[in-house]
């Protein structure tokens, strides 16, 4: 452990560092085979929608001896519909029904009364009629566009366009990839869904742009040097960040972990599976695409500008000179095989300060 915390106050310091964009081809290779896997599951599976969002019916039990399998069977006799039955913390259950209407609802209320030898005033009936349903799924699709939207819009103007769109691919990533667990899960998407995903999409940008404000600053000026490519700088800015945003991403899954696996599966807490989910999910998938898709994505955007070719040019030339110790940098350009065009090796050395000068670490 010891060890282990040594090694993250040396990525801190910029001592050491880890080459993320120059194994870029292998980060997008693992993003596009888990989103391939989430978008087969979601149309193999599909999603199972709420009645929030296709209208039925929810009936509450007190607590009783009956077994969740024996009062779905109930429920579905009673309906004849598909019912979905969990068990709640308090003994009781809660009897989810889709596709029925005011009238057909007292007659199952009565119904599952008599079966499950509970007082009928005792049941809690909750109705969604399906055209309130279909307005909450419009609405809950307006309001991902357009945070979307104003996302994009900010990011350009805080930032640069290329920014923005790293941005929106990481998110995309990150809705794709936790929308497609849902459906392989099987679990039961409500409004709370939609809350944890908004919640997660703000959790994911803010690690993206603690990284994109540390490489603005960092290449600033850039141009006018020889002894950095725009790659080493994105190399520095996520290794400078990268202890940060682990410890925020465990600290933050935690108390989630709890939620779902806890109040979830052992309490019988079933509602807290909506939201638990799309955070845990999302919390993940969202740290992975800040420092593995975000800024390796940004770096291969920047480089295909012309000015930043000529310095990637410049800055080589000067390395096979020998005239510049920076072939120990973060992301140096020379000897890694993994990279045809040369980004540099995996584990690397001092970073330059932020003013451009000397490298960081022991005087010389």
């Amino acid at each position: 452990m010891s060890k282990l915390g040594n090694l993250g106050a040396r990525l801190h310091r910029g001592e050491v560092g880890y080459d993320f964009v120059g194994n870029r081809k292998i980060w997008y290779g693992v993003s596009i085979l888990i989103t391939i896997v989430a978008v087969a599951g979601l149309f193999t599976r599909g999603l199972h929608m709420g009645i929030e969002f296709q209208g039925g019916a929810v009936f509450t039990t007190p607590k009783t001896s009956v077994s969740v399998s024996q009062a779905e069977s109930y429920a579905e006799e009673a309906s004849g519909h598909d019912a979905i039955v969990q068990g709640l913390g308090t003994g009781g259950m809660r009897v989810q029904v889709a596709g029925i209407d005011t009238g057909a609802s007292d007659k199952i209320k009565t119904e599952l009364a008599e079966k499950l030898k509970v007082d009928p005033e005792q049941i809690n009936a909750e109705l969604v009629g399906p055209s309130w349903g279909e307005q909450i799924a419009n609405k809950a699709w307006q309001g991902l566009a357009i945070f979307m939207v104003l996302v994009v819009i900010y990011l350009a103007i805080a930032f640069e366009w290329r920014m923005a769109l790293a941005a929106l691919v990481a998110l995309i990533h990150d809705i794709t990839i936790t929308v497609g667990i849902y459906a392989l899960v099987g679990f039961e998407v409500t409004p709370g869904t939609v809350i944890g995903l908004l919640t997660i999409l703000g959790y994911s940008l803010y690690d993206t742009v603690v990284v994109f404000d540390s490489l603005k600053e960092g290449s600033q000026g850039i141009t006018k040097q020889t002894r950095w490519t725009y790659r080493d700088v994105a190399n520095r800015s996520i290794n400078g960040t990268l202890v940060r945003s682990i410890n925020t991403t465990v600290v933050a899954l935690l108390p989630v972990a709890g939620l779902l696996f806890i109040g979830g599966g052992v309490l019988g807490a079933g509602m807290l599976n909506d939201i638990s989910l799309s955070i845990f999910v999302g919390l993940a998938a969202g740290a992975y695409s800040s420092i593995f898709i975000a800024t390796p994505l940004v770096a291969d955007l920047k480089e295909r500008e012309p000015e930043m070719k000529a310095l990637r040019r410049r800055v080589l030339a000067k390395r096979a000179q020998g005239g510049d110790d920076a072939t120990a940098a973060v992301g140096a350009d020379a000897g890694n095989t993994n990279d045809p065009e040369g980004s540099g090796p995996a584990v690397v050395g001092p970073r330059a300060d932020r003013s451009g000068g000397r490298a960081s670490g022991r005087r010389r």
